[in-house]
């Protein structure tokens, strides 16, 4: 079958059900992605069917209601950032059931220009994959949007000192991301990153305390400091 724009759901889900991969499937589970309803077909391959089936909104929202790993991920390829509602973005962040799944959505939100009603809605929710979400939101908007200014990225910092001390993992993992991703952004967002991840370097709080040290390690850095030009 040729791929197209012209290609429904049910041709998308068909031909990634004849590229399932066992072996796949299995090596995505040691990597902590939910492999229950996952095929085996490699990010590669999904970024290939995307090119050729192209954006199609409608479709989007069939291959996401389908639950299938890649079709999921097929469906944030190909959803239209322009047509996405807040509704349909929170509708797919409560079914989020992996951390891969969270952050490839997450690019697509914020191309819709969804962060500034989704981050605080997100970060203030209990359940690990959507919280994730906000602060995978945070990072991907601090490397994408370089138009927007610094004082935007800068006015997350107390959400993330708000949820440094969530200890699970993937929410922790998402808020040190954001942390760090902010504070490469620009000299001025480097100090005021530093400075933050230095304080939660000293918090009493585990979690927290694990994001400080691994953020202020990477923001002191001579890779960092050199890109940023930095001196002392």
């Amino acid at each position: 079958m040729t791929l197209s724009p012209k290609s429904s759901a049910e041709d998308l889900i068909d031909h990634l059900r004849r590229h399932a991969s066992p072996e796949n499937r299995a090596g995505m589970a040691r990597f902590g992605i939910a492999t229950e309803a996952a095929l085996g077909v490699s990010n590669v391959e999904l970024r290939r069917i995307a090119r050729l089936a192209k954006a199609d909104h409608d479709r989007a929202l069939s291959l996401w209601r389908s639950g299938i790993r890649e079709a999921r991920i097929l469906a944030a390829y190909t959803a239209d950032p322009r047509t996405l509602t807040l509704d349909e973005a929170r509708l797919w962040a409560g079914d989020c059931n992996s951390w891969e799944i969270v952050d490839t959505v997450a690019d697509l939100f914020v191309a819709a220009r969804l962060e500034q009603v989704l981050v605080p809605e997100f970060a203030g929710d209990r359940r690990e994959f959507v919280r994730r979400l906000a602060f995978a939101m945070i990072a991907t908007c601090a490397v994408h949007l370089k138009q927007e200014p610094d004082s935007t990225l800068l006015a997350w910092l107390p959400l993330i000192e708000a949820h440094a001390g969530d200890e699970r993992n993937f929410v922790k993992k998402a808020v040190n991301w954001a942390l760090r991703q902010i504070g490469k952004r620009s000299a001025t967002c480097h100090g005021a990153a530093l400075t933050l991840a230095e304080r939660l370097a000293a918090s009493g709080n585990r979690a927290a305390r694990w994001t400080g040290k691994d953020a202020a390690r990477e923001l002191n850095g001579p890779k960092v400091r050199s890109k940023l030009s930095l001196t002392g």
